[in-house]
């Protein structure tokens, strides 16, 4: 897992959106709409509270423990060990049933963090389990990430983020608003607030941040929730793919649909804003709509 120690500047904003959206997507794929809300409630705070006068290893071992029940990972054991390294931690992805995970030693005197760790490398096994991964280390960590917070663990990640006038410190491989993105993505899906469990002022400021990014991806043509600016544009390329018909999409990069010509008529294609899959539904007024992934419901003004 990625390392930003203290000192080290921090990456800010949304430079791996589309990479956190494919994650997402997969995960639906792979899970079910069934198998994902299987990871409701979150972890709660308690199971990976750590007190300075707990053993380090049994404490350790109790919050691994934690890991596993939450993402329901049947005869793993965790046996976590500290040593001297570049990056934050590590998981032996062997067939188990134990499984080895080592963290950086200067988890012993910032233990409050080590729940954060271990979320990342526990859901290296369940996604091995899963056998799902991404091609590259760095989207294969980014769909860690990704899954860790999105499947109700993760948010530990984003509470481990602390930045000063003199130093930072940040773990894994997502921005801290990415993070608050994800949490976001999963608190509409699961109606659940995670804002009241952060420590780390840091971490809800980069939440409310990645919550307004989700919000307006709720609110984009052709959902009927959009603003007025983005019905007017959406009403004018649809004029132009109605007058035009087999022509080219009109819309631009950002523009988050597109028409597509077909026998039964022009068709919109838009991402559901819950799990990103593609949706193509008539241009034919207000039309309701259920994404077949996330079963989200689409109300829709095409």
């Amino acid at each position: 897992m990625a390392d930003s120690p203290r000192g080290n500047p921090v990456v800010h904003g949304f430079p791996h959106l589309d990479t956190v959206r494919s994650a997402i997507t997969a995960l639906y794929r792979r899970l079910s709409y069934d198998g994902v809300h299987r990871f409701a409630p979150s972890l709660a705070p308690a199971d990976a509270a750590f007190a300075d006068a707990d053993d380090l290893h049994l404490g350790a071992q109790r919050v691994a423990r934690a890991m596993v029940q939450h993402l329901r990972l049947p005869d793993a054991r965790m046996v976590v060990a500290f040593r001297a390294m570049e990056h934050a931690g590590s998981v032996e992805l062997a067939a188990g049933p134990e499984y080895f995970i080592e963290l950086n030693d200067r988890f012993r005197t910032h233990r409050r963090d080590i729940g954060a760790a271990l979320s990342h490398e526990v859901m290296h096994v369940l996604l091995h389990r899963l056998g799902l991964e991404f091609p590259g280390t760095r989207d294969n960590e980014i769909l860690t990430d990704t899954a860790a917070a999105y499947l109700g663990a993760g948010w530990l990640l984003l509470d481990a983020f602390r930045e000063d006038a003199t130093s930072s410190q940040k773990l894994g491989y997502l921005t801290p608003e990415e993070f608050g993105y994800v949490l976001a993505k999963r608190a509409l899906a699961f109606d659940e607030d995670p804002s009241p469990w952060f420590t780390s002022p840091q971490a809800y400021t980069a939440y409310t941040k990645g919550r307004a990014q989700a919000l307006r991806e709720s609110a984009q043509p052709p959902l009927t929730a959009a603003g007025w600016a983005g019905r007017r544009r959406y009403a004018k390329d649809r004029r132009y793919a109605q007058d035009h018909p087999g022509a080219a999409p009109v819309p631009g990069p950002g523009v988050p649909y597109a028409f597509e010509a077909g026998g039964d008529g022009l068709r919109v294609a838009f991402a559901c804003p819950t799990c990103h899959q593609r949706n193509r539904v008539p241009v034919r007024g207000r039309v309701r709509a259920r994404c077949a992934l996330c079963r989200t419901v689409l109300d829709c003004t095409t």
